[in-house]
Formats: C-alpha cells, sequence, structure tokens
C-alpha cells in the first residue's frame, strides 16, 4: 500500500518572530483519537496533488503519514506521530483575500481558520505572511468540513 508523508513543524521556522519554539503541532496531532486536539487540519500548496491524494487514501489505496522531523528538518530522521485512513480535502480559493477565507466557495473567517489550524491568529498571519495566489489545501485529519 502506498504511504503518503506529511511533515509537521515541531518549532516555528526561523522566518516567524517565534523561530525555535514549539508550535504545538505534535502534542495535538497525537490527541486527535482524544477529540482533543486544537489541529484538526493542515494548509499546504498544491491543490491539485492533495485532492488527488485524498481520493487514494479513501479509497483505501494508500495511508497518510503525519510526522515530525526528531531535529533538523532534511537533515534528522522523521518520527511517525500517526497514521490516518481517512482524510478530507477542501480548496482554499484565493489564498491571498486577507478579508475573509474562501473555502469550496463560502467565506470563512481567517481567526476559525487559524484556530483549527493549531495556531493563534497572529502566529497565523506571521506563518503564512507572504501567500500565494494559487489555490491550497485545506487537509482535514477529522470528519470536520467547513463546506458541509
Amino acid at each position: 500500500m502506498k504511504t503518503f508523508v506529511l511533515t509537521v513543524s515541531k518549532q516555528f521556522p526561523k522566518t516567524h518572530e517565534k523561530s525555535g519554539k514549539s508550535t504545538g503541532f505534535v502534542e495535538n496531532i497525537s490527541r486527535l483519537f482524544t477529540n482533543d486536539s486544537e489541529k484538526i487540519h493542515t494548509i499546504r500548496s498544491n491543490y491539485d496533488l492533495w485532492r488527488k491524494r485524498a481520493k487514494e487514501i479513501n479509497e483505501g489505496k494508500a495511508i497518510l503519514s503525519i510526522r515530525y522531523w526528531s531535529a533538523m528538518p532534511y537533515r534528522s530522521k522523521q518520527v511517525e506521530i500517526c497514521r490516518l485512513e481517512k482524510v478530507g480535502v477542501e480548496k482554499l480559493e484565493q489564498p491571498d483575500n486577507f478579508v475573509f477565507a474562501s473555502i469550496e466557495g463560502k467565506p470563512i473567517d481567517w481567526e476559525v481558520l487559524a484556530k483549527n489550524d493549531g495556531l493563534s491568529f497572529e502566529d497565523f498571519c506571521e506563518w503564512f505572511k507572504s501567500r500565494q495566489k494559487e489555490p491550497m489545501a485545506v487537509l482535514h485529519f477529522t470528519d470536520f468540513r467547513y463546506g458541509g
């Protein structure tokens, strides 16, 4: 069976004002199965790729392995947090729209999106300070969806 790997950051990147401090992502994702996680999705570029991968996962042809780097990213071993056999993906259209997030055509408050991504609104804005114009993927780890 195919395995798609998704790495999450254990610490804020060097470009963030909280560089080196814990993101809390690993701990939050570890609590997904107790319904006590503040991070129920992640936002990634390349919507079409993630839509295709989600389809394969949900058809039972692949799994999603969520991991973090044990030390320096790309220069250390990856540690698996969990495996998912079911995911959701929604299209974040016009990610450079700073008024509201458009997910599957529905306006969503950026603060709600930030909270569900496991970040404060301020940290979310700092993380995504340079936004791309192409649609992005909101990759859901739970059954929650913005579009209904």
